[in-house]
């Protein structure tokens, strides 16, 4: 050892210390238990992963579990070959839950202003959710904003994604899908794999849901079943027409709020917000509904309209969906290199959206929501009557 070495290692073991001392003083903070709650349970969910492949092959594996299986490593296959995206391991592994909710997540938001309430994270930044392994502390968060004056909405998710920091397994609340919900859920998570903007929740998780729908039509048809590839374009175009009715809503309430400013003005906003929401509400059932051909009319009538947190929520996978298909059309209905082109625009631009219409020539558009003009291939056939099952993107 040199004597330069002997002097350097004093100041290595202060270094490590003082990182140590770090880790342990965040992981008392209340994000830090928090992360460190989630880590231990994506920790026991990832330990107990099986192959899906030796699943299939087990003769002792159910007919109906078998055939699930295979689309979700077919569908992972065609977003990895066909679509590009970075798949990495994830739904290569089945992990079962002794549950039927994976997570529940929570929402809040100002009750006299469109503004979301927001957690910082490390690595995704500032989002506007909360998920919780432990439904009893989601229910707390939701009762703890409601004192402090804000709204707050709380609903279950079946899957998420690790953002390729894990090779996430497919859970068992996620198998429960039906066909095209699987499919579709299983390209949506692997586009947060691909490309996941920091503090961009809600374009990160429009444009999944673009490629996920979008991507799930593709592969059906490659398949040859025309009748599921159908049911996924109804289920893009009635994602479309709700996005269309929130994005609606939201500048009415919006509107509303700008007539009445000022602290003197509370009361009338929350007032007229229930004059908006009440009227959003018919409308919806009356009008919107009986357009939807993947989502029964009486599920819209048991929607809640009554919940800034619940709007924005909604607004989140519903946002300028529009815009993306037009994206899509522009790249000649090609969904690789309309991937690749919202990347392309996204990734360096603090506001993306405005990015992607600038790109389009676009740029008299206002905030995202507005509903675009741009047109889709037309799909065949009436679907009415068959319902979406347990994935919440529009109620």
């Amino acid at each position: 050892m040199t004597p330069g070495q002997r002097r350097r290692r004093p100041w290595g073991r202060i270094v490590a210390g003082l990182t140590g001392l770090a880790l342990v003083t965040f992981l008392l903070t209340p994000t830090g238990c928090y992360l460190s709650r989630a880590g231990w349970e994506e920790a026991k969910i990832l330990a107990g992963r099986r192959r899906i492949v030796h699943i299939v092959e087990d003769a002792s594996t159910d007919p109906d579990t078998r055939a699930r299986l295979r689309l979700v490593l077919e569908a992972r296959g065609f977003a990895a070959d066909s679509i590009k995206l970075r798949t990495g391991d994830s739904f290569t592994t089945y992990s079962h839950l002794e549950r039927d909710t994976l997570v529940l997540v929570v929402s809040g938001a100002y009750r006299d202003r469109l503004e979301a309430y927001t957690w910082w994270f490390p690595i995704v930044g500032r989002v506007p959710y909360k998920g919780f392994f432990d439904f009893g502390a989601a229910k707390d968060l939701a009762r703890d904003l409601e004192r402090r004056g804000y709204d707050s909405y709380v609903r279950p998710s079946a899957a998420f994604s690790t953002l390729g920091w894990f090779n996430d397994p497919l859970l068992s609340t996620t198998l429960r899908l039906d066909s095209v919900n699987l499919a579709n859920t299983v390209i949506h998570e692997v586009t947060h794999n691909t490309f996941y903007k920091a503090g961009q929740a809600v374009f990160n998780e429009s444009f999944a849901n673009f490629v996920g729908a979008r991507g799930a039509a593709w592969f059906f048809r490659t398949r040859g079943d025309s009748a599921l590839a159908a049911f996924a374009d109804a289920d893009w175009e009635d994602d479309k027409r709700m996005g269309a009715f929130w994005a609606s809503l939201y500048r009415s309430l919006d509107s509303a709020y700008k007539a009445h400013p000022g602290d003197s003005a509370l009361a009338t906003r929350l007032a007229v917000r229930d004059t908006v929401y009440a009227r959003g509400r018919a409308h919806l059932v009356n009008d919107v509904a009986p357009k939807l051909r993947t989502i029964a009319p009486e599920r819209m009538a048991r929607v809640r309209i009554d919940n800034n947190a619940a709007l924005l929520a909604r607004r989140i996978y519903l946002t300028d969906l529009e815009l993306f298909d037009r994206v899509w059309a522009r790249e000649n209905y090609d969904l690789k290199k309309t991937i690749e082109r919202v990347i392309e625009l996204a990734k360096d631009a603090d506001d993306p959206y405005a990015a992607v219409k600038k790109w389009l020539g676009e740029t008299e558009f206002g905030s995202p929501g507005f509903p675009g003009r741009g047109r889709s291939p037309k799909e065949a056939g009436s679907l009415r009557g068959r319902v979406r099952q347990v994935r919440e993107l529009s109620g």
